[in-house]
């Protein structure tokens, strides 16, 4: 089996935001919708205060609650373990949106552009009507994924078929591929160092683990 997960090691993320320009310049999304986002965090009291960045995104549950709640089907688990949505079959109804512990989730109903009503050439190749009054979200760039095999190519390996977040980072935080290869950078990184999963005991299964220490 293949089984696709992305790794993040805080300890390298800086927060210079460019896996959400790459994600914003690869999928187009309208201004305020951000399919990949990164929090900044202080924690600590003075002047013990620490600044903290964490990358956030679909997590690409293994039970995503997001599908539960669908009442056409548009949102399936697929059996690599990306989570998709079916625009042809979404109806909008936003119950995904509010079932999503993520906030990974958007609904445009009118097209955006970042300069008015007139797209600039990256927006307007890249503008899909279908994707508006449905469901959104960070997809793990599945068109890339799905292109792999054709070209003899592995995600997480070869940059033209894995996420562009992950090809964007400029610190080598981030890192994909398949967590049933032991011989993956994924699997490599999650046997010698310490990581979590957000919301993990809301029994959600994120298939995105956060990298804190070594093991």
């Amino acid at each position: 089996m293949t089984r696709y997960v992305m790794t993040i090691d805080l300890r390298r993320c800086v927060g210079c935001q460019t896996c959400t320009a790459a994600c914003k310049n690869a999928n187009a999304t309208p201004p305020g919708v951000q399919w990949r986002r990164v929090l900044d965090l202080e924690t600590g009291e003075f002047p013990d205060v620490r600044r903290s960045f964490l990358p956030m995104a679909c997590m690409h549950c293994a039970e995503p609650p997001c599908a539960d709640v669908c009442p056409t089907q548009a949102t399936q688990k697929r059996g690599d373990g990306l989570v998709s949505i079916d625009y042809d079959v979404c109806i909008g109804c936003a119950n995904c949106v509010m079932a999503c512990p993520y906030e990974a989730r958007s609904i445009v109903h009118e097209a955006h552009f970042a300069y008015g009503d007139t797209p600039i050439a990256s927006e307007a190749i890249r503008f899909d009507p279908a994707r508006l009054s449905v469901a959104t979200k960070c997809s793990f760039c599945k068109e890339r994924i799905d292109a792999a095999a054709g070209k003899g190519l592995v995600p997480g390996r070869d940059p033209e078929v894995t996420p562009a977040c992950v090809n964007s980072c400029i610190s080598g935080a981030m890192a994909f591929g398949d967590i049933d290869d032991p011989d993956s950078t994924v699997s490599r990184l999650l046997a010698t160092t310490q990581h979590f999963r957000m919301h993990e005991d809301l029994g959600t299964g994120p298939s995105v683990h956060y990298i804190w220490d070594h093991a």
